[in-house]
């Protein structure tokens, strides 16, 4: 089925076309598999990572456990908030990347939130 859009890709190029990330308010984007989580800060005028997290991270692989992905995404959105204000960077614009707000999704940036990211 060449040519054929998924619903998570048309919600995702809807949202792109509304958000961008600039220096002084970077993107926050989340993206998800069945098995893991991963999050990015991204200067869209640069088109640089300004820091990025995920399950597959060293610091989190051996403390997160397969049962709970909901907790592993608490502990990714903490990482990368405390990432980001290490290199000054307080307020993000939240990219969902075309997954709708909920579970694992919004634990990330919850926890985010309460790392100290703004947005």
């Amino acid at each position: 089925m060449a040519g054929k859009l998924t619903s998570r890709q048309r919600r995702k190029f809807r949202i792109r076309n509304k958000i961008s990330g600039s220096g002084e308010r970077p993107r926050l984007t989340v993206f998800r598999t069945a098995g893991h989580i991963y999050a990015q800060v991204v200067d869209d005028v640069t088109g640089t990572t300004i820091a990025a997290a995920s399950t597959l991270t060293s610091e989190l692989a051996g403390s997160i456990g397969e049962a709970d992905k909901t907790a592993a995404a608490r502990k990714v959105g903490e990482l990368v908030a405390k990432r980001c204000l290490e290199k000054s960077v307080a307020k993000v614009v939240f990219d969902r990347n075309g997954y709708l707000y909920h579970g694992r999704v919004k634990a990330l940036a919850e926890a985010a939130r309460e790392g100290g990211l703004q947005f």
